[in-house]
């Protein structure tokens, strides 16, 4: 899939700042370490995740690090955590699969950035139960419910989103099991489960979220889906989310361009092996910043109302992922790459 499939031209290119973003989330972080979406708003972990990953390639790593402690210590006895905290209160007492796995991820992106096996070690507990928890949800078909609702009932609603982010989820822990040897081959039968799953029963997953622009390249993003099918599928989904020059929208009937959704979609260029494209959509963005210059988090079209105002540490983390993958600024660039994981070098 070139670049000339899609209709885009060559632009000029728009500098990807990492400095004010890192800083934007270093300022945002609470003394305890949690991370919330900005200040005075809430935190939950999967964003909390995103948001120390952005640190970490800002080169704040003991910043990063505080932050993966916080939710060691905030960590629930069944491995899970709450979906909304404010200041380390829950305030949604909903156990989500997607939100609760995703630390594997971030856990493996630090070691990435840092080689520090230590760190590894001491995030194994943590990271084990995270797994086990969002697998304790697995169906028989493979798909992933998506939560256990405050009173304790599983919501046996899958999504397509939430299952292939645990799909990212479970081969980083799985790297991480490798690292320090030791083997978890139920992980393995899981991982191949869900993928089949993501690639060949579509009806087993919430079709009413279709509408959105992650339903279309999150199994991409996440491996799931690779090679030509992978092409296809961007091809297939390229007009109806993708507003050429300004960026991808979060919903398909809505003219509103999120800045994290097109940072996502750069990245899944990326892990595709297509840069250039990669370059050019994450260069639409690289100008819609606020004074301090962080990044907006979206936009309204054709007017260009910034919506919503708030300066969120996720969107930005998001942002400096995506950076890092297409300029390969740091160790944990590749971390997405269809063909590190392909070819066994993800260790």
């Amino acid at each position: 899939m070139e670049r000339e499939l899609l209709g885009l031209s060559p632009e000029p290119e728009r500098a990807i700042d990492i400095e004010a973003p890192a800083a934007l989330i270093a300022m945002t972080q609470l003394p305890s370490g949690e991370i919330p979406w900005c200040d005075g708003q809430k935190t939950d972990p999967w964003d909390h995740v995103e948001a120390a990953m952005g640190l970490g390639i800002g080169g704040r790593w003991e910043a990063a690090r505080k932050g993966f402690q916080w939710l060691a210590r905030a960590q629930r006895c069944d491995g899970s955590w709450y979906s909304a905290y404010l200041q380390g209160r829950a305030q949604d007492r909903t156990r989500d699969a997607n939100m609760t796995a995703y630390v594997a991820v971030g856990v493996y992106h630090h070691y990435l950035l840092t080689g520090d096996v230590d760190f590894l070690s001491t995030m194994w507990k943590t990271v084990c139960r995270a797994i086990e928890f969002a697998l304790s949800l697995q169906a028989p078909q493979g798909e992933i419910h998506w939560a256990i609702s405050p009173r304790g009932q599983i919501d046996r609603m899958a999504l397509l989103t939430g299952s292939s982010s645990i799909y990212t989820s479970i081969k980083c822990a799985l790297a991480i099991a490798s690292v320090l040897g030791r083997p978890r081959p139920g992980w393995q039968t899981a991982l191949r489960r869900l993928g089949h799953a993501i690639r060949s029963k579509p009806h087993l997953f919430n079709v009413t979220k279709s509408r959105y622009s992650m339903d279309w390249f999150y199994p991409v993003l996440s491996g799931a889906v690779t090679g030509a099918d992978a092409e296809r599928r961007i091809e297939r989904g390229w007009r109806k989310f993708v507003v050429e020059g300004l960026g991808v929208r979060c919903v398909s009937d809505q003219p509103w361009v999120a800045l994290a959704e097109t940072s996502e979609l750069a990245l899944t260029l990326a892990a595709m092996g297509h840069i250039e494209t990669a370059r050019i959509v994450l260069g639409w963005i690289g100008d819609r910043r606020f004074e301090d210059g962080s990044y907006w988090s979206g936009f309204t079209f054709p007017d260009m109302t910034v919506w919503p105002e708030d300066r969120l540490t996720w969107t930005n983390a998001g942002i400096l992922i995506a950076a890092d993958a297409v300029f390969e600024l740091t160790p944990a660039a590749a971390l997405f790459s269809h063909r590190r994981w392909s070819d066994g070098s993800s260790r």
